[in-house]
């Protein structure tokens, strides 16, 4: 039994018929106690606290020749009772020590190894959590490499079609306005060959009413 100034520990080993034993540690309090029970595979644990029965009054008191009384007092039906369990002295210290080191060693043994594999399996979780997180970070860095790229090759071409489409732009603009130049000079020459024609036209005929004119008068003469 390992005892400190507040709290007293116990550590129980117990055979069950039928079944494997167990191995029952206590922590005895002022006012309350707490109970661990682990069959090696799982464990269960109790907390005896006033909580679950008010006003109880836990003791673990020395008792004649060198015994010891476990007691604690509980409310059933309206009645309040008292609970005593009286555990004398061993017959083998010696024997009841080594099992109780035994266990202690057991479960220091179990811890260990608990502790250890934990420990590893941390330790590779952590390895696979950098990994994974640095072939994150590459992933990230190639797509914004790629989206870069990409944007520049898109950025080119697109340059480029304008540029194709200036140049065509300008093309047409050009023959457009050659084009409607020459229509200009056409219509231009057109109305300057139909004035002069018009022109041609009325001075023929007003010489020939002015010869007509004159024939008239000749006539009138004669």
């Amino acid at each position: 039994m390992v005892e400190s100034e507040k709290t007293k520990h116990t550590c129980l080993h117990l055979e069950i018929s039928g079944a494997d034993p167990i191995f029952v540690k206590g922590t005895w309090y002022h006012s309350r106690f707490d109970i661990s029970v682990t069959d090696g595979s799982f464990t269960w644990t109790c907390n005896a606290t006033e909580e679950e029965q008010p006003n109880s009054v836990y003791g673990f008191s020395d008792a004649i020749e060198g015994s010891k009384r476990l007691s604690w007092t509980f409310e059933k039906e309206g009645t309040k009772l008292e609970w005593r369990w009286k555990c004398k002295p061993s017959d083998d210290s010696k024997k009841i020590t080594v099992r109780i080191l035994d266990f202690l060693m057991e479960a220091n043994i179990r811890l260990s190894e608990e502790v250890v594999n934990k420990t590893r399996s941390f330790e590779k979780m952590k390895s696979e959590a950098e990994r994974c997180l640095a072939q994150g970070e590459k992933l990230c860095d190639e797509k914004t490499e790629f989206e870069n790229a990409t944007y520049a090759k898109f950025l080119s071409v697109l340059n480029a079609k304008k540029a194709k489409l200036r140049a065509v732009r300008d093309k047409e603009d050009s023959v457009r306005a050659v084009e409607e130049e020459e229509s200009t000079y056409k219509a231009e020459s057109f109305e300057s060959g139909r004035s002069d024609d018009e022109q041609s036209g009325e001075e023929a005929s007003e010489k020939a009413t002015s010869s007509k004119a004159r024939g008239g008068k000749r006539a009138a003469r004669s």
